[in-house]
């Protein structure tokens, strides 16, 4: 298992970049750059990455492919096709996404996120992102969400299913789908679920922790590893079963410090289970 992170002070070369890297901690790494980088750029950050022994785990894609302004939905398509297509160039295990909303917010509930139409949209998107770049060495996925396709483990195996291509794997964030009471409650069983229905798929996992307030009518929030009352024990010893090198990544963060704690702990907690990190 790799533990990486977000880096949210700014660097100007590899160099810089790997200093904040090593600061942090992390043996699992994000994109550093985009698809606009040079080649030059894009080959110095790949040499970094493999001088260190780190893995490239995500290169981001994060927009709506499924906006209603046809010109933006557009725009979307090429920034996602571009985007797995620098993933496959730099070997990363996956470029992510998410399905994408059909309301004003790119990432927000909408009622017709969850129309038939709306999911053969989805199946059809995803099918002309891999086709058009026809990756080899890594896969384009989606991250689930509270509120959109895929929100469960079903229907990202029912998704995978319909997709139909080699190219599509999964992108693992099981705390974004404990979206109700009953999950929330037997949240220890549902990571469990998680990782045993979709493991053959699983190319990226983001790692985060979850509570739930005592207030009306029901309100479940994101926080940092360890705030909340998720089993870190047993959820790293789940994703240290898929593999040594299954990057593991804290996320959505305020700062740098934030950052350095949520990985710590993180570690802390494999030491804890007696998994053995690079």
């Amino acid at each position: 298992m790799r533990i990486g992170g977000g880096i949210e002070k700014p660097y100007q070369n590899p160099q810089e970049w790997y200093r904040l890297v090593e600061e942090l901690g992390y043996r699992a790494v994000l994109a550093p750059v985009d698809y606009k980088a040079g080649q030059a750029e894009k080959e110095a950050y790949l040499e970094c990455i493999r001088d260190h022994d780190l893995v490239l785990g995500e290169v981001g894609a994060w927009c709506s492919p499924l906006s209603l302004n046809e010109e933006e939905r557009r725009r979307n398509l090429e920034y996602c096709k571009k985007q797995l297509a620098l993933a496959e160039e730099l070997g990363a295990n996956c470029c992510v996404n998410i399905a994408g909303s059909r309301g004003d917010k790119w990432d927000g509930f909408c009622a017709d996120n969850y129309l038939k139409d709306t999911y053969a949209l989805i199946v059809d998107t995803v099918r002309e992102i891999i086709d058009a770049v026809k990756p080899v060495h890594t896969s384009y996925t989606l991250e689930p969400m509270p509120w959109m396709i895929p929100s469960s483990p079903e229907e990202y195996l029912q998704l995978l299913h319909d997709v139909d291509r080699k190219g599509f794997g999964v992108h693992l964030d099981f705390t974004n789908m404990i979206n109700c009471p009953e999950r929330y409650v037997h949240r220890d069983r549902f990571v469990e679920e998680c990782f045993v229905k979709l493991a053959p798929y699983i190319k990226s996992v983001h790692v985060k922790d979850v509570v739930m307030e005592n207030v009306f009518p029901c309100v479940i929030r994101e926080v940092m590893p360890g705030k909340g009352c998720l089993d870190y024990g047993k959820v790293i010893r789940l994703c240290e079963s898929l593999g040594t090198d299954m990057t593991f990544f804290v996320e959505h963060l305020p700062d740098h410090e934030s950052y350095m704690e949520a990985a710590a702990y993180v570690r802390g907690q494999a030491v804890l289970a007696g998994v053995t990190l690079p």
